[in-house]
């Protein structure tokens, strides 16, 4: 079944008189829902990620991305154009990033949908390369069913995005204390996270005893999960889906 809804952009308040942007969607008519935290790549609330924010909410959930970097300047609020040049200007943004001032963020979405747009009950997370490196801190700090993770970027490795001080890695037992379960999906020949950190990842979760699955597809590239790009890998970004689809069922409903 798949749900009429609303999507618009709404401006959230955080942090004394600071304003965050986001966009949110949710299912048409009365009722509550779950909510899921759709946490975006490099590039920002671009209409690549207010596309799967929509698809979220014609399942059935109250779907919302926060533009983390709000601070930044309003410019920031439909995200980043693929180019070098913004590429460099995407690292400065993440590189003002802390993670006291994330988790505020990622809070006041949570608490804005469960004011303001009708969510109830449990909450889920999905993100996407940078965005999966902000789910799996959110899986740290936040009251979370369900984390869906696509090919996060530098979780073992210390210096970037919220891995500062130390690897994001580390937070992985403040995941399990909140039994929050994961599904991490990542491509073999993904050129940001090789094997090797996959393996890091993989053997952090299991001897932190966090319930979870982990999926490798063959042959497919970083960022294989949006159409329209060279990486796209059509079978890979279907399964995973129906994966995703599979955990919030399970996980979020009420």
């Amino acid at each position: 079944m798949a749900y009429e809804i609303v999507a618009h952009d709404v401006d959230i308040e955080v942090s004394g008189s600071a304003t965050m942007s986001a966009y949110l969607a949710r299912p048409a008519g009365g009722g509550s829902h779950p909510a899921v935290l759709v946490c975006a790549e490099l590039w920002g609330v671009t209409e690549e990620v207010r596309a799967v924010v929509r698809h979220v909410a014609e399942l059935g959930y109250v779907a919302i991305a926060p533009n983390l970097y709000h601070s930044s300047g309003p410019e920031t609020a439909f995200g980043l154009e693929e180019s070098d040049a913004n590429r460099a200007r995407a690292f400065e943004l993440l590189g003002r990033l802390t993670r006291d001032e994330v988790e505020t963020d990622l809070r006041a979405c949570t608490d804005y949908v469960r004011d303001r747009a009708g969510a109830n009950g449990k909450c889920g997370v999905l993100g996407f390369s940078l965005g999966g490196h902000i789910a799996y801190f959110a899986a740290s700090r936040l009251d979370l069913a369900a984390a869906a993770i696509f090919y996060p970027g530098w979780l073992p490795v210390a210096g970037t995005a919220l891995s500062r001080p130390e690897p994001l890695l580390e937070v992985t037992g403040a995941i399990a204390a909140r039994d929050v379960r994961m599904l991490l999906f990542f491509a073999e020949l993904d050129h940001v996270i090789d094997a090797d950190q996959r393996g890091r990842i993989g053997d952090a979760l299991a001897a932190a005893g966090v319930r979870h699955e982990t999926v490798v597809y063959p042959k497919a590239q970083h960022a294989f999960f949006f159409p329209g790009r060279g990486m796209y890998d059509k079978a890979a970004a279907e399964d995973s889906w129906a994966r995703v689809r599979a955990l919030f069922a399970t996980r979020l409903a009420q």
